[in-house]
């Protein structure tokens, strides 16, 4: 890192993910005198709504990145591995530093920041997985964390006169009581509670996203996104059924359709789910399916069901029989 001329300001670059540590981070250092900007990352798996909220709130500028191929490249076989589910959060931080220092350098900030705090996650926050995460992002010389920044080693930027060591903070540990109390100090009074927003810590958005890489074997980017709404049933190896649970699901499913790829199914005359079958298919997958559709209505098993099937523009009446709700359960994911 080159000495920074004193006359320019000092400007900083930091991942946002909208929750209490990143805007404490961001305003200790703007406290300082320096120019802070956030990042944003997007993903099927997390987005950005919270960090705009956030910029909104605290008043500094956000960019925000789609970083979806890269990410998909990344859980493929990330060098740290998962955590409980299909979580890569060390190979996940280092993916975002690196995308962060490109930005950096194109557009010409100092560093980059973030609000991580030493072992306040027991697995990607400790010391070791800090300096993992640094050195595996190609920008490690470039990275601070203002909240812990006294119980890690000194950076070259507080080194160079950059930034003030000693206006930093050795924050450690699980309690969220420094924070709060911080929070306090800076007139901060509205953030999102530390549950985290990534969808790859939930287990059964795993098992689909695990049952969609390594039984349908595709990364289709609709296709991810579709996981977070409705049941999904695995019907071949690569046929799978996507059914809303209500009425706010059907509208989300439908956001994700493709009229050129997937059949669309709902009842034709009843209140019901909306579903669409994807993957490679054919008659028997489509009448299979429309069973199905009928077993979440009001029919009754053993009675017989009319199913709406729109596939390339063409609609079909479809009659079947309704099985029971339950018999389905193998079928789920």
């Amino acid at each position: 890192m080159t000495q920074k001329k004193s006359t320019s300001p000092v400007k900083a670059l930091g991942l946002c993910s909208g929750g209490l540590d990143s805007m404490l981070s961001a305003l200790v250092l703007k406290n300082q005198g320096i120019a802070v900007t956030w990042v944003g990352f997007e993903t099927p798996f997390f987005s950005s709504a919270n960090a705009k909220k956030a910029s909104e709130t605290c008043g500094i500028p956000l960019i925000t990145q789609d970083i979806t191929a890269a990410y998909m490249e990344m859980i493929k076989a990330p060098k740290a591995g998962f955590g409980k589910n299909m979580n890569p959060c060390m190979d996940c931080h280092a993916l975002m530093f690196e995308n962060a220092g490109h930005i950096m350098n194109e557009q010409g900030f100092d560093f980059l920041f973030s609000g991580e705090v030493v072992g306040q996650r027991p697995k990607s926050q400790t010391k070791n997985a800090l300096q993992y995460v640094a050195k595996n992002s190609g920008f490690k010389e470039f990275i601070l964390r203002p909240l812990s920044a006294l119980c890690l080693p000194e950076t070259p930027m507080e080194a160079q006169g950059l930034v003030d060591r000693t206006k930093l903070l050795g924050i450690n540990g699980r309690s969220r009581k420094p924070q709060m109390a911080l929070a306090k100090k800076l007139g901060i009074t509205e953030y999102p509670a530390p549950a985290g927003g990534c969808l790859l810590t939930d287990p059964q958005f795993s098992n689909r996203l695990k049952d969609l890489l390594y039984i349908q074997k595709t990364k289709e980017v609709r296709l991810l996104h579709l996981l977070r709404y409705g049941r999904h049933f695995r019907l071949t190896d690569t046929c799978k059924l996507v059914m809303g649970r209500s009425e706010s699901d059907n509208e989300q499913i439908l956001t994700w359709y493709d009229p050129t790829a997937d059949a669309r199914l709902n009842h034709a005359f009843l209140p019901g789910p909306t579903a669409l079958l994807t993957g490679s298919f054919g008659k028997p997958e489509v009448e299979k399916a429309g069973a199905m559709i009928a077993a979440y209505t009001k029919t009754q098993p053993g009675e017989k069901a009319e199913i709406r099937v729109t596939f390339n523009q063409n609609q079909t009446l479809l009659k079947v029989v309704t099985p029971a709700a339950s018999d389905l359960a193998s079928l789920m994911i």
